[in-house]
């Protein structure tokens, strides 16, 4: 029987519902996943199996393990660190340092962000994924924070963005990756007041 012009149209639409459904269980079994087991022992089968999907549902939308963890890892990350605007660049760094700090030192993102710093030296598949979509896309966000600074007056502007961004991030992934001192809160506002100091106008 053929379907009616409702049916017909009705049904792209369902189908497009299943499959946003399936791309989002994919990436939340992923980065459930990477915090429980590590980057290196989890797998697309232990992947498609907390989804609830077939492995090729997921080969069709990712390349590669690594291309699905970068994805994953990077919205999960933007959706819960969304780009502040609060009209003061301090206020906008604490509003992203300050919980990230706390997530990473207090919960299980901290191991799995770790583990896969460690894993992306010796996996150049990896490493590419990580700066082209996680890093990427963190420094994206901390630039427009200190542009908008510097069009308010703020900041400086001769200030060097690259070379802020580097020092906020690179003091996080120190004591990440070493745990010689605390990653936290009290760290983060310490870490803005001073960088703060040398390029604020």
């Amino acid at each position: 029987m053929t379907k009616s012009l409702k049916e017909q149209n009705a049904s792209p639409k369902k189908t497009r519902r299943r499959s946003q459904s399936s791309h989002e269980a994919i990436l939340k079994a992923t980065v459930e996943l990477l915090e429980e087991v590590g980057y290196v022992r989890m797998s697309i089968e232990g992947i498609a199996r907390r989804a609830g999907v077939g492995k090729q549902t997921i080969y069709r939308w990712w390349s590669s393990k690594a291309a699905l963890v970068m994805e994953a890892y990077t919205t999960v990350v933007a959706n819960k660190f969304p780009l502040p605007n609060t009209g003061k660049v301090q206020e906008d760094l604490e509003t992203i340092f300050c919980p990230l700090f706390k997530v990473l030192n207090t919960t299980t993102a901290g191991v799995a962000l770790a583990g896969i710093m460690t894993e992306a030296q010796n996996n150049p598949e990896l490493a590419q994924a990580f700066r082209d979509q996680f890093v990427a896309s963190r420094r994206t966000t901390i630039k427009k924070i200190l542009s908008s600074g510097i069009k308010r007056g703020e900041l400086r502007e001769d200030m060097d963005l690259e070379c802020a961004v580097d020092s906020f991030y690179g003091a996080m992934w120190y004591r990440l990756l070493l745990g010689h001192a605390p990653l936290d809160e009290d760290f983060a506002q310490i870490l803005i007041a001073q960088l703060l100091q040398g390029i604020q106008s």
